[in-house]
């Protein structure tokens, strides 16, 4: 990526992945742990009654998002998680084809003051995932660069359920790639990766169907180590992807889980 294009702000086209937002048990303790492990500056803006909203940036240039879960958030049994935002043209008119295909609309179609409009979605397999029509805010100010998103990915127990509902909502194309150890299944939306998606067989574990995030770094295992040292778990250790990068999952001390990748070329994804 160059450097050019990496201090202007992307235009997120319909069906790409914009924003991701972590919803924690402690606010004060993640933005520690991010701060140390990526760099992230962070910048505390009231909801009123709803809390604090914290914008997340590396550099002077928004990367995500941070809140503390609500009462009754953790009352239902919500754990720490990152969520990540699909840019549309129109959230009432994404939810409702959602719906139409089987997802549940969890909350929304609602207006976050006047930077857009947002609904949040379970997809027909269990994933939840966010829809945003951009207005004042039209998403993440940087990417693919070390500290940014990356990639955004799909685990789920039902691939071709998923498969289908995904390209009907976003119009995304599904390039099926074998010969590694999983079956693993490229999103496209138009000529650009939008996403991937894998099947979660039962030896990985009781993991729920979920979209992971990716954050770029410059050195994978370096950066793996500093995460456990600020008290992250390791869920899967650092390993190569051919052609790809060397990644690793974890999860951050309040239980969310999240991956970092150093990827082989600048722009292979995105």
């Amino acid at each position: 990526m160059t450097e050019a294009r990496m201090q202007q702000t992307p235009q997120y086209k319909p069906g790409t992945f914009c924003w991701v937002e972590l919803g924690t048990s402690d606010s004060a303790a993640a933005k520690n742990f991010y701060t140390q492990l990526f760099g992230w500056e962070h910048e505390d803006k009231s909801m009123g009654p709803e809390g604090t909203y914290t914008i997340l940036r590396l550099n002077g240039k928004d990367v995500g998002g941070l809140y503390e879960l609500m009462p009754d958030m953790k009352a239902q049994g919500i754990p720490p998680h990152w969520l990540s935002y699909v840019a549309v043209e129109n959230a009432d008119e994404a939810a409702e084809k959602a719906k139409a295909e089987g997802a549940t609309v969890l909350n929304g179609p609602f207006d976050v003051s006047t930077l857009g409009r947002m609904a949040v979605v379970q997809d027909p397999t269990g994933a939840v995932f966010a829809l945003w029509q951009a207005k004042e805010h039209g998403g993440a100010g940087i990417y693919n660069g070390p500290g940014t998103l990356c990639w955004n990915e799909l685990g789920t127990n039902d691939t071709q359920k998923a498969g289908q509902f995904y390209s009907n909502l976003f119009g995304w194309a599904r390039d099926e790639m074998s010969g590694g150890p999983i079956e693993y299944t490229m999103f496209k939306n138009g000529d650009r990766g939008a996403g991937g998606m894998y099947r979660i067989t039962p030896e990985m574990g009781p993991i729920p169907p979920h979209w992971l995030v990716y954050f770029a770094v410059d050195d994978c295992d370096a950066r793996l180590q500093k995460a456990t040292e600020l008290g992250a778990n390791v869920m899967k250790p650092a390993d190569d992807i051919p052609g790809i990068g060397r990644f690793a999952i974890l999860t951050d001390p309040q239980g969310a889980a999240f991956a970092i990748i150093k990827l082989d070329h600048a722009d292979p994804m995105i």
